[in-house]
């Protein structure tokens, strides 16, 4: 039987407890990544929160991913982002958007993605399936989220 790739998608969400304001300014910046977000020990982005600024993510450990801003909206605090196939995920076509919304005191933040396995073939070998893909950015959403609510509530 044939699992040809399909396109596949993460989405995770959290409350924290502060003002959206408040949340916003620590991670509007696309460079900022770094200080949220435990594995990458540094992202600098060539062009800031301009619209096709690439940041050079490089994570704890070894591995790297190129990002490459597609938009940055300060009035809806949200920026998109696309990642470079052959990165250290197991995911290709992948892009990105990270999201906060103001809930009353506190934020809601979202983080989606759409992306597809990076193993496009009919038989992906087990750690290069629907599943793995979907787990390693679930994973790095929850890790991330979780790590900026407790950044942003001490």
């Amino acid at each position: 039987m044939t699992t040809p790739a399909k396109p596949l998608a993460a989405y995770e969400k959290i409350v924290i407890d502060a003002p959206a304001s408040t949340v916003w300014a620590k991670i509007r910046n696309f460079d900022a990544l770094k200080d949220w977000l435990p594995p990458v020990a540094e992202c600098p982005a060539d062009k800031g929160n301009t619209p096709g600024s690439v940041r050079r993510i490089k994570i704890h450990g070894g591995g790297a991913v190129d990002e490459t801003l597609v938009s940055h909206d300060e009035a809806r605090m949200q920026y998109s982002y696309t990642a470079a196939d052959g990165s250290a995920l197991p995911v290709s076509g992948y892009m990105s958007t990270i999201r906060v919304s103001p809930q009353g005191q506190q934020s809601l933040v979202e983080w989606r993605g759409e992306f597809h396995r990076a193993d496009r073939s009919d038989n992906p070998a087990a750690d290069q399936n629907d599943e793995t893909a979907v787990g390693a950015v679930t994973g790095i959403y929850q890790g991330g989220l979780a790590a900026l609510k407790k950044l942003v509530e001490g």
